[in-house]
């Protein structure tokens, strides 16, 4: 049986004007959440020109109209600021192409809402840092857009997935599923749950932070990882920022902490092996020195000194989810064998404790590039 995705394939294609005729689409890449095809189209002059289509995941994303919104405001606004810098918008930038009604998306006869993108040539996108030269350059990416973005106003944009890096809600979500525990499985994890409740003021500091005022409501990216950066094939510079349906307003220190929690280590991310678990502070140092200097003087000073504070807090957050789900049954997080989930949780709580262990060192790496 045919997947959803390809039932409408045909007619969404013929929604949009592309460079040439549609000679074939193939399903394309890694992702988990949207169905991603590359289109290849034939010009009149024979070249091959490609895009990205997505059919966005209904599950995932509710709203396809704010988060749209959201992608096409951001890009439009990177396009003048490059162009305004003599840069290339059409590969610094993602672009969404138009239908031929002239709308950002098209939503096909079963309901599906796609969007087009042009491909950016001559590119790679890594599913991890083979060197730490290409973990500094995603660095110096992901600062560089906070600096492009500094004046967006972030009020501004839709909350695409709620409460997504409210780290006082996953902690009362774990609560919850605690106090439920609905499997019977608390008593396979007692360490874990303490780990979290000697934690659970940890869980308000950033947001503590932001209240007071002390923290700047950002533009952010919330998932940056290592593929979601464009790495030129020449360069080897990070040159595009993809993948922005999670782009909503945030802390800064969210978006460093979650490059640093799955980055500056070496393990698997459900490593059985604790002892193969440690946070790498040289990985730590070379990520901090692209950040701020992608950043160019854009964060403030408490952004500087809280962002430690990011890679603890985006760790934790993401041990707390682990353990919520496997509370619960293993219902968000895709597992292949039992206990995944938990294996994911102590990954995420061993790399908490190194950061711990090596806090004065992490602080001391951020004010020698401050």
């Amino acid at each position: 049986m045919a997947n959803p995705a390809e039932n409408t394939l045909s007619e969404v294609l013929a929604a949009y004007a592309f460079a040439g005729e549609v000679v074939g689409a193939a399903r394309f890449g890694q992702g988990h959440i949207n169905d991603t095809f590359c289109v290849y189209t034939q010009t009149a002059e024979g070249d091959c020109v490609r895009y990205i289509l997505q059919r966005m995941s209904a599950a995932a994303f509710k709203h396809p109209d704010q988060l749209m919104q959201n992608i096409v405001g951001v890009t439009d606004y990177l396009r003048d600021l490059i162009e305004k810098d003599g840069g290339d918008a059409a590969r610094e930038t993602m672009t969404v192409l138009r239908t031929k009604n002239g709308a950002a998306y098209f939503t096909d006869s079963e309901g599906g809402a796609w969007r087009v993108y042009p491909f950016v040539e001559n590119t790679l996108c890594l599913q991890k840092a083979e060197t730490p030269e290409l973990f500094y350059a995603s660095a110096k990416a992901f600062g560089n857009f906070q600096r492009m973005l500094k004046d967006y106003p972030a009020d501004t944009l839709f909350e695409t997935i709620e409460k997504f890096h409210d780290t006082e809600n996953r902690l009362a979500n774990f609560e919850k599923a605690l106090a439920a525990d609905k499997l019977g499985r608390a008593k396979d994890c007692a360490p874990e749950i303490a780990f979290v409740k000697a934690h659970a003021a940890d869980c308000s500091v950033a947001l503590e932070a932001l209240r007071a005022g002390r923290l700047p409501l950002r533009v952010t990216h919330n998932d940056t990882k290592l593929n979601n950066i464009l790495i030129d094939k020449d360069t080897g510079e990070g040159i595009c920022v993809i993948d922005l349906d999670t782009v909503m307003p945030g802390l800064s220190i969210n978006d460093f902490g979650d490059s640093i929690r799955f980055g500056a280590n070496h393990s698997a991310e459900d490593e059985r092996d604790l002892s193969k678990v440690n946070f790498d502070l040289p990985l730590f140092d070379i990520y901090t020195k692209g950040f701020l200097e992608g950043a160019a003087g854009t964060l403030t000073d408490a952004e500087k000194e809280y962002l430690p504070w990011g890679a603890k807090l985006m760790t934790l957050e993401c041990g707390i989810r682990f353990l919520t789900d496997y509370l619960e049954g293993d219902t968000y997080f895709k597992i292949h064998r039992d206990g995944q989930n938990l294996d994911r949780c102590r990954t995420q709580f061993k790399l908490v404790r190194d950061m711990e262990a090596r806090w004065d060192e992490m602080a001391a790496v951020v004010k020698k590039y401050s």
